[in-house]
């Protein structure tokens, strides 16, 4: 069976405008060239223009406001927890080699706990970023993919004449 065919073909679906697009530039052998004038003869804006522009933008800081929001105290937190858990096996070896059940003590709980706040803050942060983020960076992208869209449509018109 082919795997474009089946019941799951096509139920996939990305709003992402540079899926499947070619890296323009990339490894394709052409020399980058400086911005062609734009019809009318002034300088059109350059691709870092576009993107300079869009870092500028409320929406842009916004989505980076969120995302500092939640890295830099989870970031905090965890390095927090860590550092604990490093202070107390070597300044507390007693308190750690407590046991608990068996022969599981406290520095095993703890360093399991490592391994648990690790899974808990990648979930975390990919809910985050999908609740939070992912929406207004896909516009932010389309604005962008729109903007070199429009861009290249000037310079191919002005090339064309």
């Amino acid at each position: 069976m082919d795997k474009h065919e089946g019941r799951d073909a096509g139920t996939i679906r990305l709003d992402d405008p540079w899926y499947d697009a070619l890296a323009v530039g990339w490894g394709e052998g052409e020399e980058a060239s400086p911005p062609r004038p734009a019809p009318g003869g002034s300088p059109a804006h350059g691709a870092s223009d576009i993107y300079l522009e869009v870092q500028r933008s409320a929406a842009f800081q916004e989505v980076r406001s969120r995302y500092r929001g939640f890295v830099v105290p989870a970031t905090a937190g965890f390095f927090l927890w860590y550092v604990a858990y490093v202070v107390a096996a070597t300044a507390a070896p007693g308190v750690m080699a407590r046991p608990v059940v068996g022969a599981v003590n406290v520095a095993m709980l703890a360093g399991l706990g490592q391994f648990l706040t690790t899974f808990l803050l990648t979930w975390a942060y990919a809910r985050h970023a999908r609740l939070r983020r992912d929406r207004a960076a896909l516009d932010l992208r389309w604005t962008v993919f729109e903007q070199e869209r429009d861009q290249e449509r000037t310079r191919s018109r002005g090339a064309g004449r």
